[in-house]
């Protein structure tokens, strides 16, 4: 049994009396704004102090909640809008807009969603783009059909197509946020889609990256199973026989037994294989739809995804969105420290730079004004198929194309990924697009949503971070919150970006009064 959370009592004392109605009228109509909240961690007692009559916020280690099943407590998110962008309503013959996207957006609660592995949006946009782009593309449409024909409607041994699956997310701007998570099952996938020069690539990555996922862990589980001698079938594959993914959570709650880096390996290998089964579709579309819009070969995205199961986080990251893990060493007490878990590919990182300069000796004009060709910040990212293959860039005419386009690809797609082993002393992980960055570092965003929930313990710390966002914009601006909100979307760009945000509290802790 699981509730969705409306959270109250956000008040920021930091915020002057003047602005703090304007920041709660604001971000009482956020783009995106729902929680989460695991009833299974209700059934535990509430520690109060009968002599402290304020609110506090503690966590418990994992040593005291042991007998607990989950890989998280609770999860708040949150995108606010900067940039005017149209509905992205007319790609893949409008099937993204029209069709699927209205099932799947709930930007205010999480709602159930039907899991099997039917790939049914797969296959509607499949249809709509005629032929795979690559090699890579045709292999993956001959093991869909084998799949859609010899797997149950529903599986159940596949961890990530179980029962009460929900499924909360939306836009915002160019952005989109997504979290899909079970509670029965204790896992949590999240994903920030931070679109750039239209939301078309963002879009397309909230439809299909959840089901590439879903489908590459089953490849894995049926590898897994095959070479343990488990399976003949890939029906016998699915049935009778407890899933390697599933067996995840339960090893996590047992010390004795460790997941293997072999297969922690693996998991971060689907994530790479669902976002390159992404990118390649999403060209083979834009090479088809060019002709009408020139203009898709220059959209893009950067790509956050966390995987959480049990104890085992996996990230993957291209682009300068960031996960951020706050953690309290018992030798630290009261002390947050934060570490990054993403690596930032922009021309703002070093080795970045340094690696797009090696890669392109011969030509003199790879960064201009701080950008490359002139026309990006990031290095990595999906989409933005003009930096990356000629074809595309001669789609432009103009100013639009880029000029000397010596050696592409200019912009990579290999992503960043890790696992991490949640410790007992790992308290919550913070996902955010880069607008949540370009005001606060790592260990304040740590220190703000840590002090926020320590006097706030019913509050969404989500919603707290966008709060803070337009506070210090409008601050910066010497404007007050009031002002900055009254700037139509588009025009307010000019003072902060888009910006989305996910907070997950972390299985082993626990927010208590």
């Amino acid at each position: 049994m699981v509730d969705d959370l409306f959270y109250e009592g956000n008040t920021d004392h930091s915020v002057s009396s003047e602005d703090e109605d304007t920041l709660v009228r604001s971000c009482s109509n956020l783009s995106v704004s729902f929680g989460y909240h695991c009833n299974s961690y209700q059934s535990f007692p509430l520690e109060n102090d009968e002599h402290d009559t304020s609110p506090q916020m503690r966590f418990e280690t994992n040593a005291m909640t042991k007998s607990r099943n989950g890989s998280f407590t609770c999860l708040s998110g949150a995108a606010i809008s900067a940039n005017f962008t149209l509905a992205n309503t007319n790609i893949c013959k409008g099937l993204i807009g029209e069709e699927i996207l209205p099932e799947l957006d709930s930007p205010n609660s999480f709602r159930k969603i039907v899991s099997s592995p039917s790939m049914s949006r797969l296959d509607l946009l499949s249809t709509s783009q005629g032929s795979p782009a690559s090699t890579e593309s045709s292999i993956f449409e001959i093991s869909k059909n084998l799949w859609r024909s010899s797997a149950p409607t529903t599986v159940s041994s596949n961890f990530l197509t179980g029962t009460e699956v929900k499924m909360a997310g939306g836009a915002a701007g160019e952005d989109r946020v997504q979290a899909v998570c079970s509670e029965k099952n204790g896992w949590l996938i999240c994903g920030i889609y931070d679109g750039f020069n239209g939301r078309d690539a963002a879009d397309f990555l909230a439809v299909t990256l959840y089901d590439n996922i879903v489908y590459y862990l089953y490849l894995l589980e049926c590898r897994i199973k095959q070479q343990d001698g488990l399976c003949s079938s890939s029906e016998d594959s699915l049935n009778g026989v407890k899933s390697e993914l599933t067996l995840a959570m339960e090893i996590a709650e047992n010390e004795d037994v460790k997941l293997s880096e072999s297969f922690r390996s693996g998991v971060l290998n689907c994530l790479t294989s669902a976002v390159e089964q992404a990118e390649n579709d999403f060209l083979c579309m834009v090479e088809q739809d060019m002709d009408d819009r020139p203009d898709l070969v220059s959209v893009g995205s950067c790509v956050l995804v966390v995987l959480l199961q049990g104890t085992d986080l996996c990230i993957l990251n291209l682009g300068d969105s960031r996960a951020v893990l706050a953690s309290m060493p018992y030798a630290e007490m009261d002390t947050v420290k934060a570490t990054q878990l993403t690596e930032i590919h922009s021309l703002e990182n070093p080795l970045e730079y340094q690696k797009l300069l090696a890669d392109h000796p011969n030509d003199s004009k790879v960064v201009m004004g701080n950008k490359v060709k002139g026309k990006l910040k990031v290095t990595r990212a999906f989409g933005v198929g003009y930096l990356k293959q000629k074809k595309f860039n001669d789609a432009l005419m103009g100013i639009l194309r880029v000029r000397n386009l010596c050696s592409p690809p200019y912009v990579y797609t290999n992503p960043h990924t890790l696992s991490h082993k949640v410790m007992e002393d790992d308290l919550f992980v913070v996902l955010g697009s880069d607008g949540l960055f370009d005001f606060f570092s790592n260990d304040e965003v740590v220190q703000l949503v840590y002090q926020f929930m320590h006097d706030n313990p019913t509050g969404d710390p989500a919603k707290y971070l966008i709060e803070q966002v337009v506070h210090k914009a409008a601050k910066e601006a010497a404007l007050t919150a009031e002002q900055l909100m009254r700037i139509p979307v588009g025009s307010r760009r000019k003072y902060h970006d888009d910006v989305t945000v996910i907070v997950i509290i972390l299985g082993n802790a626990r927010r208590t009064v």
